[in-house]
C-alpha cells in the first residue's frame, strides 16, 4: 500500500510538473508573440517617419526648385517684358508658395521644423515683395528700371538664407531619416531575433507535448496553425499597404495634372481678359484723342488768331477767344464724362426725393428738349428716397431726355417715370436684391437693334451723326448708378421706341431734400464780402497765379501757398475767412490739411475745395463743404466762393486790414 502510495505521489509530481512545464512554455509563448508583435508594430512606424521623411525631402526639392525657375523667369521678364514671361515667374512663384504650406503639413508635429518651416514662410514673403518691385516695373514697361530692381533683389541676402533654411530642413529630415532606418532596421532584427526564438519554443513545446500526451500535441498543432495564419496575414496586409500606395501615388499624380491644367486654363483666361481690356482701351484712346484734338484746334486755333489780330477789330479778337472758351468748356465736360464713366468723378451724396427733384426740373427740361416734345411726367406719390449725388442724378436725366429727343427727331411723346420696385440678384444686369427706386424715360423714337443694344454702354460708341454727339452718355449714366450702388436697364423695340430706366438703392437716411440747383439758387442771396481774407493752397504754380488774379478781381484778400506744411505756418500765424485747398496735393492732401486745421486750430473759417479729379474713397471726406471743379471761369470761382461763405454759421468774415484801410 506504501508503495503503491509513493507511485501515486510521484506521478501526481511528475503530472504536475509536466502540468507546471507546460504552462510556463505557454506563458513564455505568449510573452513572444507579444513581443513580435511590439517589434513589428515599431517597424511599421519608423518605416511611415521614413517615408514622411522621404516626401518632406522631395517637397523641399521642389519648392527650391521653383523659386529657382521663378527667379529665372523673372529675369526674362525684366529683359522681354512680355506677359507671358510674367505669368511664368507669377504661376512658379504662386507653386512655390503652396508647396511650403504642403511643407508645413507635412512636418507637423516636429516643433524645430515647424520653427524652421515658420521663418521659410517669412523669407519666402520677404523675397516675394523684393521681386514683386521688379515685375511691378517689368509690368508697367519703366524702360530699364526693372532690371535694376531685378539686379537689386539678386544683391539680397534673402535668396541665401531661403537656400539656407531648405537645406537646414533637409539635413534635419536626412538626420532624422538615419535614425529612423536605424530604428527599422533594429526592430527588423529583432523581430527577426524573436521569430527565431519562437521557433526554439515551439520545438520546446513540442519536445513538452510527447511528455503531455495528445493535449499537447493538439496544442502544439493549433500554435503552428496560428502562426501559419498569422504570416498570411501579415502578408496580406503587407500587400494591401503596397496596394494602397501605388493608388495614392496615382491619385497625386492625377491631383498635380488637374492643378496643372486649371493653372494653364487661369493663364489662358487672363490672357484673354487682357487682350479684351487693351481692345477696350485703344477703342477708349482713339475716342478721346478724337473728341480731344477737335477741341484743341479749336482752342489753339482761336488764341493763335485772336494774338494775331490783337490790334485788330476787337469784336473779332473777342469772337476768336470766345471759339478758344467754348473748345475749352466742351474739353472739361468731355473729361467729367470720362471720369463718371470712370466712376472717378467725385461724388457728394445726399438723400433725394426723385418727385421733387423731378418737379424741379421742368423749366430746365422744357428749355432744353423745345417745344415740339410734350413730356408726361407720371411720378409714384409713394417713391422711396435715394442716397445719391443729386447733380449727377439730374445730369443723367437730361442726357436720358436729349437721347429721347434726338430718336424722335425732335417731335414727339416722352414719358419720365418714378417707381418704387424690388429686385432679385441679377435680375437687371448685376444688380444685388433689394429695394430699388426705378426712373425711366421712355420715348417714341426710331428704337435699337440687337447689335447697337449690345453696344449701347460702350464709351464713344453713337449712332448720331458726326459732331452730333460724344457716345459719352450711356456709358456716363452707366458709371454714376454703378458707383451710387445701382444698374441701369434697356428696353427697346426698332420702331416703336426705348426706355431707358436707372434703378437706385432705397435709403433710410433722414436728411433735409435737396431740390434742383436752379430752384435753391434762386432763392439763394449771393454772398460776397469785399476784403475777405482767403488762404489759396495749390501745387500748380500756374493754376496758383491765375487764382490769386481771378479773387483779387473779385475784392477778396488772398495769399496764396504750395503746400500743406505752408498753409499750416500761415494759418498759425493769421487768421482767414475761408480756405480754398486743392483736393490731391503731394505730402498733404486737402481733406487732410483741414481736418488738421479743424482739429488744432478753434477757428471758425469756410473751406472751399478744388478739384480735377478725386481718388477712391477720398469723396466722403467732402461732405459738408464747397466743391469747384477744375477747370473753372471767374464767375465759377466767385459763385463757389459766395457759396463757402454762405455756407458758414458764424457772422459774415470781418474786412482785412488792408480792405478796411482802403
Amino acid at each position: 500500500m506504501i508503495g503503491d502510495g509513493d507511485d501515486d505521489v510521484r506521478f501526481d509530481w511528475r503530472r504536475g510538473g509536466a502540468a507546471g512545464a507546460g504552462l510556463l512554455a505557454a506563458l513564455v509563448l505568449l510573452a513572444m508573440v507579444f513581443l513580435v508583435k511590439f517589434a513589428n508594430d515599431a517597424r511599421e512606424q519608423a518605416l511611415s517617419a521614413e517615408r514622411r521623411a522621404y516626401d518632406v525631402a522631395l517637397v523641399v526639392r521642389n519648392v527650391s526648385s521653383n523659386i529657382s525657375r521663378a527667379e529665372a523667369a523673372l529675369g526674362r521678364f525684366v529683359l522681354d517684358e512680355q506677359a507671358e514671361t510674367g505669368a511664368l515667374y507669377s504661376n512658379d512663384w504662386a507653386v512655390a508658395g503652396h508647396q511650403i504650406r504642403q511643407l508645413a503639413r507635412l512636418i507637423r508635429g516636429n516643433e524645430q521644423q515647424e520653427a524652421r518651416v515658420q521663418e521659410l514662410e517669412r523669407l519666402y514673403r520677404v523675397r516675394g515683395e523684393e521681386l514683386a518691385i521688379a515685375a511691378r516695373a517689368a509690368l508697367a514697361g519703366q524702360d530699364q528700371s526693372g532690371i535694376s530692381y531685378f539686379y537689386q533683389a539678386g544683391r539680397s541676402g534673402t535668396l541665401r538664407q531661403l537656400d539656407s533654411k531648405l537645406n537646414e530642413i533637409i539635413v534635419s529630415e536626412r538626420r532624422a531619416l538615419r535614425e529612423r532606418i536605424e530604428q527599422s532596421q533594429f526592430f527588423s532584427a529583432e523581430a527577426d531575433r524573436l521569430t527565431d526564438y519562437l521557433s526554439w519554443l515551439g520545438i520546446l513545446v513540442g519536445i513538452g507535448a510527447i511528455s503531455l500526451g495528445v493535449v499537447a500535441v493538439q496544442a502544439l498543432r493549433q500554435n503552428a496553425a496560428a502562426r501559419r495564419q498569422a504570416e498570411s496575414e501579415a502578408e496580406r496586409a503587407e500587400n494591401l499597404e503596397v496596394a494602397v500606395r501605388d493608388r495614392t501615388q496615382e491619385l497625386w499624380e492625377a491631383n498635380q495634372a488637374l492643378k496643372a491644367e486649371a493653372m494653364e486654363r487661369e493663364a489662358a483666361e487672363a490672357q484673354l481678359r487682357q487682350v479684351q481690356k487693351m481692345e477696350a482701351v485703344g477703342q477708349l484712346t482713339g475716342g478721346i484723342a478724337h473728341d480731344f484734338n477737335n477741341m484743341l484746334a479749336v482752342v489753339v486755333g482761336g488764341i493763335d488768331l485772336a494774338q494775331r489780330r490783337l490790334n485788330g477789330p476787337r469784336r473779332e479778337v473777342l469772337m476768336h477767344l470766345q471759339n478758344a472758351m467754348e473748345g475749352a468748356t466742351r474739353a472739361a465736360a468731355l473729361t467729367r464724362r470720362l471720369l463718371s464713366f470712370a466712376r472717378s468723378e467725385p461724388l457728394l451724396p445726399e438723400r433725394v426725393d426723385s418727385r421733387d427733384l423731378i418737379n424741379g426740373m421742368s423749366d430746365l427740361l422744357d428749355r432744353t428738349l423745345g417745344e415740339r416734345i410734350k413730356v408726361d411726367v407720371e411720378l409714384d406719390p409713394e417713391t422711396w428716397p435715394s442716397y445719391v449725388d443729386p447733380h449727377q442724378l439730374e445730369n443723367a436725366i437730361v442726357n436720358l431726355a436729349v437721347n429721347a429727343r434726338d430718336a424722335m427727331d425732335g417731335q414727339g411723346m416722352m414719358r419720365i417715370a418714378t417707381a418704387n420696385v424690388t429686385l432679385a440678384a441679377n435680375e437687371v444686369g448685376d444688380v444685388r436684391p433689394g429695394q430699388y427706386v426705378k426712373i425711366s424715360v421712355t420715348d417714341t423714337g426710331c428704337g435699337m437693334t440687337s447689335d447697337v443694344l449690345e453696344h449701347a454702354f460702350e464709351p464713344f460708341f453713337t449712332t448720331k451723326p458726326v459732331g452730333k454727339g460724344t457716345g459719352l452718355g450711356l456709358s456716363q449714366i452707366f458709371g454714376f448708378a454703378h458707383q451710387s450702388g445701382g444698374e441701369v436697364g434697356i428696353e427697346s423695340e426698332v420702331g416703336k421706341g426705348t426706355t431707358v430706366a436707372i434703378y437706385l438703392p432705397r435709403t433710410e437716411v433722414e436728411a433735409k431734400v435737396r431740390v434742383h440747383p436752379a430752384v435753391q439758387r434762386a432763392a439763394e442771396e449771393d454772398v460776397h464780402v469785399p476784403g475777405a481774407r482767403i488762404l489759396l493752397v495749390e501745387d500748380d504754380p500756374r493754376v496758383r497765379t491765375a487764382t490769386v488774379d481771378a479773387l483779387e478781381d473779385l475784392d477778396y484778400d488772398p495769399v496764396a501757398c504750395s503746400s500743406g506744411a505752408e498753409a499750416i505756418e500761415l494759418f498759425h500765424a493769421r487768421e482767414f475767412d475761408l480756405v480754398i485747398t486743392d483736393v490731391i496735393m503731394p505730402e498733404m492732401t486737402g481733406p487732410e490739411l483741414i481736418k488738421h486745421l479743424t482739429t488744432n486750430y478753434e477757428r471758425d473759417f469756410a473751406v472751399l475745395f478744388v478739384t480735377g479729379y478725386v481718388g477712391d474713397g477720398e469723396s466722403d471726406e467732402l461732405r459738408g463743404h464747397e466743391l469747384l471743379r477744375k477747370p473753372f471761369t471767374v464767375g465759377a470761382l466767385a459763385g463757389a466762393v459766395s457759396a463757402a461763405l454762405a455756407r458758414t454759421a458764424i457772422d459774415p468774415p470781418r474786412p482785412s486790414a488792408a480792405a478796411a484801410k482802403a
